[in-house]
């Protein structure tokens, strides 16, 4: 049974990985040196695929964690043993834990076999994150280095404040493990590793993620829809069009048209019908967006929808009524905080494709 070649909204891997052989040859190459990486782009850009793929390539062992889902200094080491302890045997780890300064609590879950750990809320933090990051250090050698990731690192002042000098101070003693550091919010990132005080300045290599190139997708969506219809790159390129070369939504959109063609190869407008159901199915969510935006984040993002003039200039704030550039870039911070505006290449973009032009059908009806 054939199935449909597009895959969205989960880590990719072959066949659904496309290119981004540059992008690969320069993780690899930082993390088999004795440096650091950081990785930063808009969420759904990749950035989670690619490191992945590195991974998979490489024999040494990772922990990856995502920060969104740590709750706390003893909750992200935790989870962080966690992982240790899906990496090394059981009876290698033992003596080690046991020495400790704070002891976690260790139980085997019966179901999946997993090690539950936790620490005890208000311990000691200082000894307790050295404890847990030096164990990786110590486990790896520098013939058999291991590799940690970082995933939403942005996150880390949530956390704890002062979390970014407590895993500072440990990690720059670190020989034998490479750290990669993945975020979606630039200007936070940026101040994390970028700014002159901050305690990770200058600690890893940059990388901005930008898409995936236009005539690599074209290539690999024309290809996967030629069997059923002899306009297959003609359709390619007016999807990478419509998404801009955003991965994800380049990916869903793909996949919906594949399944529409499937059905019946006779759709005139195959593209067109795609984007109808999608709007459909999802005018409800949408308008919910829309209601719980601020009224100049609306006048802001329908100035992006509507308008070819970039934002911050005098140009943009007569198209859209705003009396000052600092409103636009205080509703801008916030728009792109909450995930519905994208910055690439210093340029302002609506996130969502779909939602874009549900705003300027909205608009026009």
């Amino acid at each position: 049974m054939q199935t449909n070649p597009f895959k969205f909204g989960s880590v990719v891997d072959a066949p659904f990985f496309i290119n981004r052989k540059d992008e690969l040859k320069a993780v690899t190459e930082v993390i088999n040196s004795n440096n650091h990486l950081v990785i930063i782009s808009p969420r759904r850009f990749g950035k989670t695929s690619l490191v992945y793929k590195v991974l998979k390539n490489s024999s040494r062992k990772a922990v990856v964690l995502n920060l969104q889902f740590s709750n706390s200094i003893e909750d992200f080491a935790a989870q962080y043993l966690k992982q240790i302890y899906r990496l090394f045997p059981v009876t290698h780890l033992k003596q080690k834990i046991k020495n400790f300064r704070v002891l976690p609590s260790l139980s085997l879950n019966p179901v999946n076999g997993d090690m539950e750990i936790s620490f005890k809320p208000g311990s000691n933090q200082g000894p307790l994150l050295e404890d847990v990051l030096n164990l990786l250090e110590e486990l790896s050698s520098s013939t058999k280095r291991s590799i940690v990731v970082l995933d939403e690192f942005q996150e880390i002042k949530r956390i704890d404040k002062s979390m970014d000098r407590k895993l500072r101070s440990i990690l720059q003693n670190h020989k034998c493990v490479n750290y990669v550091f993945l975020g979606s919010q630039e200007s936070m990132m940026r101040n994390i590793f970028e700014r002159k005080n901050s305690p990770f300045y200058h600690f890893s290599q940059l990388m901005q993620l930008e898409k995936i190139k236009k005539e690599h997708f074209v290539a690999f969506i024309s290809k996967n829809l030629q069997g059923f219809t002899s306009e297959n790159k003609r359709i390619a390129k007016e999807i990478v069009a419509f998404t801009d070369g955003h991965p994800y939504y380049t990916q869903q959109l793909s996949f919906m048209i594949w399944n529409l063609l499937k059905q019946d190869q006779s759709i005139e407008k195959p593209i067109d019908e795609a984007i109808a159901v999608h709007l459909r199915m999802h005018d409800y969510d949408y308008e919910r967006l829309w209601i719980n935006l601020k009224n100049t984040e609306k006048k802001v993002i329908s100035g992006l929808a509507t308008n070819k003039k970039e934002p911050l200039t005098a140009a943009f704030l007569e198209a859209t009524n705003i009396n000052a550039t600092s409103t636009v870039f205080s509703s801008l911070k916030r728009l792109m905080t909450n995930g519905f505006v994208i910055q690439t290449n210093g340029k302002y973009e609506i996130d969502d494709p779909f939602f874009k032009y549900w705003i300027i059908e909205k608009r026009s009806n």
